[in-house]
């Protein structure tokens, strides 16, 4: 048993440090990232064998802490609780599995010796505040060297630490909106509408743990450390390839009158093409019909109704010029059936189809997910059983190695502090004492 702060006694549920298995093994991560950006790519390195020491404030939780997402118990980012238990984030423990937790207040001088101590201990150090942070806690990469002469200090941030932007603040939907993904996002005739996920925050960790594993390989071959810049600003600008062509060899723009078309192919031109509502609450299905042939297993497949012999639909150009009333008329036909039973009828007569699938279906439907085992459990000693999605990538001799769920807030401050640090249990407890740890 352990005790949690509050006094209540916590299972320990084989949560004890141990020796990580998996290509990162002996890895050794001063993790100072919080929010999704940063805690993501480190994730994937805990997730193959690193020893990642996330660094927290008592008195200041990382968002994720704040907002449950489990079991039924979920809210946005605008209602997170002010008071909130920090070991029920459910968003927490999914950025944060596999990983050590410790606390340490950096605005005092004893809790920046302890950090400095473990970044001494560290080969890679990473960080994904506010631009400044770091250099008012002295933490500038001229330090770290001095600390640990080989170290990788990876920096994660909206728009990188060079340039007239650096100061600036930001997250994955501002990031969305100055690269340029939201404005070219939406239905035509319409406005931009934007994302409503924090898109950037995922695809910039995936190119931050990417930096850190070159630079790693870096280190193996040269013996040289080095300093990582991740500008997510960049990283959204390499999504625009399509649009950068499209204006660069056109001259085109990237919303005119009917553009973008929405769900509608542009080239090949195809018809119906599009995304039809399905039987149910916001349930939908996509079809797309690229030719006669195409079309004439889709009116076999919906049973020839008269519709169907309209000399408005007789051709692929006609379709085309007469989408609005063919996304009409099938949609009167998907309307009526669920999304996975016109799928499977489409799909048997020849007609590209496919349901469009909730979180739901992913996490218990999908046959493919499934065989691939891509999603799993660990349990939690606060919110019990909790589901996890696994690496994308399969290895043929190397497997994930999930050790746990997150960690508590400062679950692993003796640990760290006696085990890696050297600490003595009568420092340690001095240090809790003095509000430090």
């Amino acid at each position: 048993m352990r005790i949690r702060e509050g006094g209540d006694e916590v299972p320990d549920n084989g949560r004890a440090p141990r020796r990580r298995r998996g290509p990162l093994a002996g890895l050794l991560v001063a993790d100072f990232c919080w929010m999704g950006v940063g805690a993501v790519a480190t994730r994937m390195l805990a997730d193959f064998g690193a020893d990642v020491v996330k660094i927290e404030d008592r008195t200041r939780l990382d968002m994720p802490r704040r907002l449950p997402f489990y079991k039924g118990e979920v809210r946005t980012y605008g209602e997170e609780d002010p008071n909130p238990d920090p070991d029920k984030g459910g968003l927490f423990n999914n950025y944060n599995r596999n990983k050590l937790g410790v606390t340490i207040d950096m605005r005092t001088p004893r809790g920046r010796e302890i950090a400095e101590r473990l970044i001494a201990k560290s080969s890679v150090v990473t960080e994904n505040f506010a631009p400044g942070v770091m250099e008012r806690w002295g933490l500038t990469y001229e330090h770290l060297r001095e600390l640990c002469p080989e170290v990788i200090f990876a920096r994660m941030s909206g728009y990188g630490h060079r340039g007239p932007h650096t100061e600036y603040r930001s997250y994955g939907p501002v990031i969305q909106a100055v690269s340029g993904l939201t404005h070219i996002s939406g239905l035509p005739g319409r406005e931009p509408s934007g994302w409503g996920f924090s898109y950037m925050d995922n695809q910039a960790a995936y190119y931050n743990s990417a930096a850190i594993l070159m630079a790693l390989l870096h280190r193996e071959m040269t013996g040289e450390g080095t300093l990582i810049d991740v500008s997510a600003l960049e990283v959204g600008i390499n999504l625009l390839g399509p649009d950068l062509l499209d204006v660069g060899v056109n001259g085109a723009v990237t919303r005119r009158p009917g553009f973008p078309s929405g769900n509608r192919l542009e080239h090949p031109r195809a018809a119906p093409h599009g995304v039809y509502p399905a039987a149910g609450d916001d349930r939908w299905i996509a079809i797309a019909v690229f030719g006669d042939a195409d079309w004439a297993a889709l009116v076999t497949a919906l049973g020839r109704p008269a519709w169907t012999d309209d000399s408005r639909f007789a051709t692929q150009e006609s379709r085309c010029a007469n989408q609005d009333a063919l996304d009409e008329h099938l949609a009167t036909w998907t309307r009526e059936r669920e999304a996975h039973e016109a799928m499977h009828l489409l799909q048997a007569a020849g007609v590209a189809a496919g349901a469009v699938q909730n979180s739901q279906d992913l996490d218990e439907r999908d046959p493919q997910l499934a065989h691939r085992g891509t999603f799993f459990e660990l349990g939690h000693p606060v919110i019990g059983e909790a589901r996890f999605e696994g690496s994308p990538v399969l290895f043929s001799r190397t497997e994930q190695d999930n050790w746990r769920s997150a960690p508590l807030l400062g679950e692993d401050n003796e640990y760290v502090c006696t085990q890696l640090l050297g600490m003595s249990a009568g420092e340690v407890s001095e240090l809790v004492a003095e509000g430090v740890l």
